[in-house]
């Protein structure tokens, strides 16, 4: 797209309401977050790259997901999807599908349920060795939810390219202000009948299973030589897409941690073993509370996981009075908030009052909060 082109589209978004700095409602649109790991089982409800979830329904296949270094140009990072175990013969309610929620409070200038509802665009970079059409669904959950589906074509195998879907805004469902699930963008890889038999349209109506994948025209997993790529995806108000907005890496993580906060995963760049996890107390001899302060308010009070390694059982240390006390093998959150909590563990070997720093001893020792959507 010509520089001229691009500034018109822009300007053209800017006249609708959107434009501008921040433009972009999609966190880790261009993949660089991954606190979870690099590599994924494709297995329903499981979080992989930051704020990119697999859902799958029905499904025999399996396939690994990956952060992968291919990417178009200006990108680093992609989501690739990996197909280990083919299926041929799809059930009529089979889904396979890659989604991304965002918060409700975040899609406000959208304006949903007045008269000044925005259309919006999402665009996108796509790559697979499987031509065809593919199906988009946005599902708008507030209010009795509401769906549009809209079909993008991939026209050249092993291909890197952007796709862009405009939207119309809905005047009559109202997009509530508050810190619960607003959009859910759906990225369907193979679907049966009963999701595809319906139609397309851009404007949002009442929830049909036909038409959730309507038209979607391609089984991503009949073969274990397939892949799919994802990467670049932006969704901004107006009706026309423009170039990515690419933003400092720490500021991406920061959003990312809203949702979720990892404490020295194995795969980040912490030295190896005896990391520094936190100052701890003991509330009595075998009771030892660690302060975690969350880097960013999260999105709702988290759940948390304690992960003692690879073989369930390491200890944490606490060194407490110029000895060594071996924490662990269980551990438990304690007065969460949205900004911090207590890790607690219900065995020890100190006295009641005694400080202590908690650092592990293994890499793959970890704290992990979820307040995901």
């Amino acid at each position: 797209m010509s520089k001229a082109a691009e500034l018109a589209n822009l300007i053209g978004n800017i006249n609708a309401g959107g434009g501008g700095v921040n433009r972009n409602l999609v966190i880790n649109g261009a993949m660089n977050v991954s606190q979870r790991g690099t590599s994924f089982s494709f297995t329903d409800a499981t979080y992989c790259l930051d704020r990119f979830v697999i859902a799958q329904g029905n499904s025999s296949s399996a396939a690994t997901i990956t952060q992968d270094s291919s990417a178009p140009d200006g990108f680093s990072n992609s989501l690739k999807v990996d197909v280990t175990t083919a299926d041929t013969s799809l059930a009529v309610n089979h889904i396979d599908q890659m989604i991304h929620r965002i918060e409700a409070q975040n899609l406000q200038q959208l304006a949903f349920g007045t008269s000044s509802a925005k259309n919006f665009t999402l665009s996108f970079y796509v790559k697979s060795n499987k031509t065809g059409n593919y199906s988009v669904n946005i599902g708008q959950q507030d209010n009795s939810y509401k769906q549009a589906n809209l079909l993008y074509t991939i026209n050249s195998a092993n291909t890197w390219e952007r796709k862009s879907l405009t939207f119309t805004g809905d005047t009559s469902g109202v997009i509530n202000d508050d810190n619960g699930s607003g959009f859910e963008i759906a990225w369907i890889l193979a679907s049966g009948t009963t999701y595809t038999s319906g139609s397309n349209s851009a404007s949002f109506s009442s929830y049909q299973n036909a038409n959730y994948a309507a038209n979607h025209g391609v089984n991503v997993f009949d073969s274990t030589d397939n892949t799919w790529f994802l990467t670049g995806v932006q969704l901004e108000v107006g009706q026309n897409a423009t170039d990515f907005e690419h933003e400092p890496y720490e500021r991406t993580l920061l959003k990312c941690q809203r949702y979720f906060y990892a404490v020295h995963q194995d795969y980040g760049p912490s030295s190896s073993g005896y990391s520094f996890m936190g100052i701890g107390s003991y509330y009595n001899s075998s009771s030892v509370n660690v302060g975690v302060h969350f880097p960013v308010a999260m999105r709702a009070i988290p759940t948390a996981t304690v992960n003692f390694g690879s073989s369930g059982n390491q200890a944490f240390i606490s060194y407490v009075n110029g000895s060594v006390d071996y924490v662990g093998t269980t551990g438990s959150i304690n007065m969460p908030t949205i900004y911090g909590t207590f890790v607690s563990f219900a065995d020890g070997n100190g006295s009641g009052g005694n400080a202590s720093q908690i650092v592990t001893q293994y890499d793959d020792q970890s704290f992990s909060f979820n307040a995901e959507l």
